[in-house]
């Protein structure tokens, strides 16, 4: 699989896992149907979805950049593989959101990027990228619904949290995937996929009907809030 396929599907991991893991908790989320055989199929974050959303993270800071870096790298690439059952189960239960809710219309409006090593007959920007784009600016804004969460993802994926305060979890995190994100040769923000501050209104109306993810933020999120995170994800570095 090529490199760039291995860190865009990747990326795609790593957002799941860290997503389900800062989704709004399971007995916050409302409404709260009577008979629980009408709850959908997003519940937020909960002990079960946390287990393997952790695990997941804690493999990612393992073997991503091996996986990457090097094809023939067997362990790493399998290893990877089984982060994203991992994370799969984890958000398939507890759902994902503002990063893969924004990912839409950062794919869908894309009129002329192609991804390096994808088919080229026809412009592209691939899931792992469009999601993984607005993750720094995502975890910033999220940092503050639960900011032990975003500190304890950020020392799963390697960061160092010796003697770092609560207040700084959102840019500790945010920093931290701008570092994978760098490693990984990932485009300077969403201005490097075509975009411009005249495409927003267009980006924001199009992850406003995304209600399925959005609902599942730790914050509720407005139009404004939206602007403003894919406002700063124009650029990332």
């Amino acid at each position: 699989m090529p490199s760039r396929v291995t860190a865009y599907s990747g990326f795609d991991v790593l957002c799941h896992a860290l997503e389900s893991f800062t989704a709004i908790p399971f007995n916050h989320r409302t409404p709260r149907p009577e008979n629980p055989k009408f709850r959908p199929a997003y519940q937020g974050s909960n002990p079960i979805s946390d287990v393997w959303s952790k695990q997941a993270l804690r493999m990612i800071n393992t073997y991503f950049r091996r996986a990457v870096k090097d094809s023939s790298d067997t362990e790493a690439r399998s290893q990877m593989h089984l982060a994203s059952l991992m994370a799969g189960v984890g958000f398939g239960n507890a759902g994902v959101h503002l990063c893969h809710g924004m990912s839409y219309p950062i794919s869908g409006l894309n009129k002329s990027y192609q991804a390096k090593e994808y088919p080229t007959d026809h412009p592209i920007v691939p899931h792992g990228l469009s999601v993984v784009i607005t993750s720094p600016a995502v975890f910033q804004y999220t940092s503050v619904a639960c900011p032990e969460r975003h500190l304890e993802a950020a020392e799963l994926l390697g960061a160092d949290i010796t003697n770092a305060k609560l207040a700084d979890s959102g840019k500790i995190l945010s920093d931290q995937l701008r570092q994978y994100m760098h490693d990984l040769d990932v485009p300077d923000g969403i201005s490097a996929l075509g975009f411009s501050g005249d495409d927003l209104p267009r980006l924001v109306k199009g992850t406003l009907p995304q209600k399925r993810v959005l609902n599942i933020s730790p914050l509720s999120t407005t139009e404004e809030d939206l602007w403003k995170m894919l406002e700063s994800s124009l650029t990332v570095y």
